[in-house]
């Protein structure tokens, strides 16, 4: 079992079962060493069982638990950093309900380092193959548990104080992807006057995500326009991205975003070292955008950990992804759906103006394809996405773009797939390219499963 770009993820009960996450939690308690750990989940079935076993295997340590319930990743691991102990979240994120994971962070809020993470992952091997055994606390040293749902609104009011200005004559439609911000966003931006229409609101636990949400906003895009709301905004699950829709009901995603934020932090001189910091994935678009604004963009893997870590190194205020995992030092210590959407409409509301008038960058048409192999390992994906014939293809059509777009091959850090990238002036050649390395891979795959 190892630690993906995300934590540990899989099938719930099958690839991630109740023994794992009680030893994960054994892992966890002993290589952090906290006085108490705080623990959240996101509503899907699995949650309970899969948090009162990590919870189990933390309390056997010797560890408290301070169990937050349903809530968001970026309020689990806010009240963590509160109250300087580590965190950990149940959940999956944007991923089908059966699916579970287990996200852990540290004493600062933050992902745990490579270093932490290595070690957790040795121990947690070990007890699983039986190699690996220490000795227990008893009697009184044994961990407990403790209810900690009443420190969440210290998050909330941490997320409120983003508004600078006391009230919005907007209309919203907020997309909860039925997941673990469905009880916390409409309440907060009725606070400011802010007319909400919830979508997808259900915890019911197999609902989660289903064709709604940050990854699927059609939806969304038509509620918009159903309702001649001002705005669309969509989160994911857990509550870590957001996306937004406009009043045409055209989507506005993380790069667009992060392109208001920065320019908006830019004009008041608030963005620290005039950068950002991106993944590979971010578009051509909003490199332009930036250029042109004078701000200077870092690059870094997919994943938010390493926007973050490259965010910490150059002492940058924003970063994110295009899937909307926007990140605000000056906030928060995590990607935070409803802190983002709260200075988004910040921004809105100072300037009087629209998010299709704010978010107006040229974006280059992207296409993106998966690639899901039967029979295929994270390690084997890793290894097909840079087989060598991939690689000297890549170079290839690359070169034929001739500067007006880009090709992206990986594997994805959370599961067996390939993820293919291309962007280009003109969306019918970037399917054309896109078309031409799914094949390769698909050959290049056959030889290898």
């Amino acid at each position: 079992m190892h630690f993906g770009t995300d934590g540990i993820r899989g099938v719930a009960n099958d690839e991630l079962t109740p023994e794992i996450a009680l030893y994960l939690g054994r892992a966890v308690a002993r290589v952090l060493s906290p006085k108490s750990l705080v623990l959240g989940r996101d509503p899907r079935i699995s949650g309970k069982m899969l948090a009162n076993a990590f919870a189990s295997g933390v309390m056997s340590e010797g560890v408290d638990v301070i169990d937050v319930g349903i809530a968001p990743t970026p309020g689990v691991a806010y009240v963590g950093n509160k109250l300087e102990l580590p965190s950990a979240v149940v959940s999956a994120s944007h991923n089908p309900f059966g699916d579970n994971g287990i996200k852990v962070f540290g004493f600062g809020g933050t992902k745990i380092d490579d270093i932490a993470e290595s070690e957790i992952e040795r121990r947690l091997n070990g007890y699983l193959e039986n190699t690996l055994s220490d000795k227990r606390p008893i009697g009184k040293l044994v961990g407990s548990e403790s209810d900690g749902k009443a420190l969440l609104e210290g998050w909330l009011q941490s997320v409120a104080e983003a508004f600078q200005i006391e009230t919005f004559g907007l209309k919203v439609v907020v997309d909860l992807a039925n997941g673990a911000t469905a009880k916390f966003v409409a309440p907060l931006l009725d606070r400011f006057g802010i007319q909400v229409v919830t979508i997808n609101a259900q915890s019911d636990g197999i609902s989660i995500n289903e064709n709604c949400g940050a990854t699927s906003t059609r939806g969304l895009q038509e509620a918009v326009v159903q309702h001649g709301a001002d705005l669309g905004l969509a989160f994911d699950g857990d509550g870590d991205r957001l996306v937004a829709v406009d009043a045409s009901g055209k989507i506005v995603n993380g790069d667009q975003i992060i392109a208001v934020m920065a320019l908006d932090l830019l004009k008041s001189n608030k963005l620290e070292n005039s950068a950002v910091a991106v993944t590979v994935m971010s578009n051509l678009g909003f490199h332009k955008a930036m250029d042109e604004a004078g701000i200077k963009v870092f690059v870094t893997p997919v994943g938010d950990r390493h926007v973050l870590k490259v965010m910490e190194r150059e002492n940058l205020t924003l970063g994110g992804e295009q899937s909307g995992h926007i990140i605000r030092r000056d906030h928060s210590t995590t990607g935070d759906g409803l802190l983002a959407a709260c200075l988004l409409l910040d921004i809105l509301g100072r300037n009087n103006s629209s998010l299709k008038e704010m978010a107006n960058i040229s974006i280059y048409p992207q296409v993106l394809e998966s690639l899901r192999v039967n029979g295929l390992s994270q390690d084997g994906a890793k290894m097909l996405a840079q087989h060598e014939e991939i690689a000297l293809l890549v170079d290839d059509l690359t070169n034929k773009l001739e500067g007006q777009g880009r090709i992206l091959v990986r594997a994805s850090g959370t599961e067996p797939v390939v993820r293919v990238m291309v962007e280009a002036s003109d969306e019918v050649w970037a399917k054309e390219i896109v078309g031409d390395l799914v094949v390769k891979l698909t050959e290049l795959s056959s030889k290898t499963t």
